[in-house]
């Protein structure tokens, strides 16, 4: 025999899983901005139904329904759409990196432009043309000094910059470890948090959605495979753990270095520093410095015309000039290195005996190595510009003789070396022009800003794609929610109705029942 308050309670029943429903379509409502958020979905089923007990069985037909109750309370969140969204994601953020460094890269050389290295560098070789048509002009001579001061300030501070995004990078390296241990920290305790809780019989699902926000984040930084055990998340990054259960790797920069050098971090912003670093910003400075060396100290094939006499003792290849040999009956064409062994092979514009051209740069350091960092002009010359070599010719012998201050041999043998090809170091075979030389390294960099961009804007498109297609099943859709919010009020003021009228009929029952007539 059925209870008489059975009605109630299932309309109870209704009432309250009802309610639980809106709670929840509210709180998805509340959240429908909140990043990471995953929608949440009340799971309904129809409470165990009831049979009137009987000898063997009910003799009343079918089963009595109890109405219904709330199985859980889920979110709506797809794993495999998760996994997709971190391995895009570590792309974009590797990819957005080295195009940063790189557009920075361009910035710092700046070409082309009206004052950039390579402007400056025509401007030498043009200081040296004008020379050569009024080798004894002092002011003249001054425009070689300060264009050639210019180009060396110009590589010293284009060294310098990189020299500093170079410690940008590593700095950053330094700072993102410190982030990483951070979120590994959250996500350690907040695996202990949903452990604990879950273990209750609950669902976590706002502290899940809070440790794959933290994962996600993670997964712009370095490359992570996420594994789901009893204990939590255990996060790896190459195999190497970075946190299980709630127990978080400590991080440092020379954990992800050598982490970096091993392979097992190969992907994320993290790799895109210190592949910028070591790649891309390395080898410019490399190349910068290379520039800056061979313009000094460079093989160039020049040729001497005859009649020029050259300094005593002077040592080319090996061959010495000496006494009367110092005079060239003939051209004389030889391999020396750079404009520094050029410029010692002519004279000063100065009064009385011949004063050989010396060093024409230098390193500020006083060291022998010449670097972009560290070139510039021979303090001697800085002083006194009359000493910048100019001339091939002496007239007169032993202590008589003197300058030919006229002539302009070595200006326009230097004022050529704009067409002349030098032969670049560091293991490359090939030689090129100085200017050439200079275009190649701003070609091969707009070359690989280009690419990256373009891998940035691939990845970029891809990682939206992908994380467009979670939040279609994720994300909170209002629309969506008002419906299911009418959808569960409906039902809610229907299970009242159902109680109110079923007061009615047990009103009926206990005080209308039995006394009619009375």
């Amino acid at each position: 025999m059925t209870s008489t308050f059975h009605s109630l309670e299932t309309a109870k029943r209704s009432l309250f899983t009802q309610t639980m429903a809106l709670n929840t379509t509210g709180h998805n409502i509340a959240n429908a901005n909140t990043d990471g958020y995953s929608r949440q979905t009340v799971k309904m089923s129809a409470a165990r139904p009831l049979e009137a007990y009987g000898i063997n069985r009910s003799v009343n037909p079918g089963q009595l329904g109890t109405g219904v109750e709330v199985v859980s309370v889920e979110r709506i969140r797809e794993q495999f759409l998760d996994e997709q969204f971190r391995n895009e994601n570590k792309s974009l953020g590797a990819w957005n990196i080295q195009y940063d460094t790189l557009d920075k890269l361009q910035t710092i050389i700046n070409e082309p432009s009206d004052t950039g290295i390579s402007a400056l560098v025509n401007n030498f070789w043009k200081a040296w043309s004008d020379l050569s048509k009024d080798p004894e002009n002092i002011t003249n001579r001054k425009i070689v000094k300060e264009t050639t001061l210019a180009l060396t300030d110009a590589l010293n501070h284009t060294s310098k910059q990189l020299s500093d995004l170079n410690s940008d990078l590593t700095n950053n390296v330094a700072v993102n470890a410190s982030d990483m241990n951070s979120i590994l920290s959250s996500i350690g305790d907040l695996n202990r948090q949903i452990t604990r809780i879950e273990s209750l019989g609950d669902k976590a699902n706002d502290l899940r959605d809070q440790r794959d926000l933290l994962t996600d984040q993670l997964s712009n930084l370095v490359n992570v495979e996420v594994t789901e055990l009893p204990e939590g998340y255990q996060i790896t990054m190459g195999g190497q753990v970075l946190v299980a259960g709630e127990n978080p790797t400590p991080i440092t920069a020379d954990f992800l270095q050598n982490a970096y050098a091993a392979g097992t971090l190969n992907n994320g912003e993290i790799y895109g520093m210190i592949y910028s670093r070591d790649t891309y910003v390395q080898d410019y400075q490399s190349q910068l410095d290379q520039f800056a060396n061979t313009l000094v100290n460079g093989d160039i094939t020049v040729t001497i015309p005859a009649g020029a006499i050259l300094p005593e003792g002077t040592v080319i290849g090996t061959q010495t000039f000496s006494g009367p040999t110092r005079t060239l009956a003939d051209d004389l064409t030889v391999t020396i290195k750079g404009i520094n062994a050029l410029h010692k092979l002519g004279y000063s514009a100065n009064d009385g005996a011949p004063v050989p051209g010396g060093d024409f740069f230098a390193a500020k350091d006083g060291g022998t190595a010449i670097t972009a960092g560290n070139i510039t002009m021979s303090q001697a010359i800085l002083d006194d510009p009359s000493l910048i070599a100019t001339s091939l010719r002496t007239t007169g012998s032993g202590t008589t003789e003197t300058v030919v201050k006229g002539n302009n041999g070595l200006a326009l043998i230097m004022a050529d070396l704009k067409d002349v090809k030098f032969t670049f170091g560091g293991g490359q075979t090939a030689t090129s022009t100085i200017d050439d030389y200079f275009k190649a390294i701003v070609g091969q960099v707009g070359v690989q800003a280009n690419e990256a961009k373009r891998q940035a804007d691939n990845a970029l498109i891809l990682t939206d794609q992908v994380n467009a297609k979670r939040q279609s099943v994720s994300g909170v859709s209002l629309d969506e929610e008002m419906s299911n919010m009418m959808m569960f009020q409906h039902a809610y003021s229907a299970a009242a109705r159902f109680m109110t009228t079923f007061d009615e009929v047990l009103n009926k029952l206990i005080n209308g029942t039995g006394v009619v007539g009375r």
